[in-house]
């Protein structure tokens, strides 16, 4: 029991302060790198006494690199409304720096590059998913109107709608995590 204790007190004075770094240059937070590094320590306390452990250093890192995917794939992602808000008729509408002229030009590569993913997105859409989202979004039709234009039922158009908000959002997803 005490050689247990004290390799455990050995490993987190050795390898803590690399860890936590190590852990931190991959995460978001001091708060996530620290529950990360908590995880990866429990796992060694309640591994220790059962398995041997020949590379304690690969194995700590390894762990952590672990544990870091584990907190990346749990995250919840951000949706596309999130880059948006809603108007006074419940329509989406995206922020005006994306979509106003700017001298700035660092904000106007940004919006260039937001474009750009945002219609190649759009093209990766069917059609009809691309016709909806483009007639609803971009030219201002309600879902009424579309419904009675294409002869739809209005059940049609809303899942058409939704379908291609989905996949904008899940392709956006990257570019929203970078700004």
């Amino acid at each position: 029991m005490v050689q247990r204790q004290q390799s455990i007190q050995n490993a987190v004075q050795e390898y803590g302060k690399r860890l936590f770094s190590f852990i931190r240059s991959r995460v978001k937070s001091d708060e996530d790198a620290e529950d990360i590094l908590q995880d990866v320590w429990y796992q060694l306390i309640s591994i220790i006494d059962t398995q041997p452990i020949e590379l304690l250093s690969s194995w700590l890192f390894r762990v952590s690199k672990n544990r870091i995917v584990d907190k990346k794939r749990k995250q919840k992602p951000q949706s596309l409304e999130d880059l948006s808000y809603t108007d006074n008729e419940g329509e989406m509408v995206f922020p005006e720096a994306l979509l106003t002229d700017s001298s700035n030009p660092e904000t106007e590569l940004e919006r260039m590059y937001f474009r750009e993913l945002f219609y190649l997105a759009l093209n990766e859409l069917p059609e009809k998913q691309r016709e909806v989202y483009v007639w609803n979004e971009l030219e201002d039709l309600t879902l009424q109107q579309i419904a009675d234009k294409t002869g739809e039922s209005i059940k049609t158009i809303t899942s058409r709608k939704r379908y291609a908000v989905a996949h904008l959002r899940k392709r956006l997803q990257e570019m929203y995590n970078d700004y």
